[in-house]
């Protein structure tokens, strides 16, 4: 079932490479810059699940999150941070502000597909 993904990374590569490989497997891709872009793209898009990178200029990824997060459709979407961060801390900091999960760069592109078809089924 083709679903509707958001990706927001400030990154031209990682945005292709995640878009390519969910689009690959049948579900309609939406790319933002920054939390800011992500959050105007949120008005039309409707994504049913998100993968955010953290570091990011104009809006990062943890701001990003908690404005999603006090929109009404948007509360209980699944948002995985996509990010080098790997400190225990910063992990905190995003399930604090409301991811669902984490992912480490670099990332096997089988591991996104795995978790879309986890977390949506």
């Amino acid at each position: 079932m083709k679903r509707v993904i958001l990706i927001v990374d400030d990154s031209v590569s990682v945005r292709q490479l995640v878009g390519m490989t969910l689009r690959n497997a049948g579900h309609e891709v939406v790319e933002a810059v920054d939390g800011s872009d992500a959050l105007n793209k949120l008005k039309d898009a409707k994504p049913e699940m998100m993968f955010v990178d953290v570091n990011m200029p104009n809006m990062n990824g943890l701001e990003f999150i908690k404005e999603a997060r006090q929109l009404r459709d948007y509360r209980f979407v699944p948002i995985i941070m996509l990010t080098t961060e790997a400190h225990i801390s910063r992990r905190q900091e995003g399930k604090l502000a409301g991811a669902t999960g984490w992912i480490i760069k670099p990332f096997k592109p089988e591991q996104l597909v795995n978790i879309v078809t986890k977390v949506l089924g």
